[in-house]
């Protein structure tokens, strides 16, 4: 079940760091298919819950590292962009 982006939300590349939140959305078309499998196998799918652990260091600081559960992952900033958060 797909929920819409409300005043308290955001994307997930502006989420402050270690703050929880829960993805409601996710802009799967601004995605490239291969891309969007990579992330639903990861985890990063409506509904999960997630924090920025920490930012890369590169120009636009990616990669972002992000926990779901127990897992740290990375994601390119592109990719947090197009998804939908609000805090947990």
């Amino acid at each position: 079940m797909e929920q819409h982006p409300t005043s308290d939300s955001t994307t997930l590349d502006t989420l402050a760091p270690l703050t929880r939140a829960e993805i409601i959305s996710v802009d799967w078309s601004s995605l490239a298919p291969d891309e969007g499998k990579r992330l639903r196998a990861l985890g990063l799918d409506e509904g999960a819950r997630v924090a920025i652990a920490h930012r890369g260091v590169f120009f636009g600081k990616d990669p972002i590292a992000l926990t779901i559960g127990r897992t740290t992952v990375a994601v390119r900033r592109a990719h947090a962009r197009a998804m939908t958060v609000r805090p947990a």
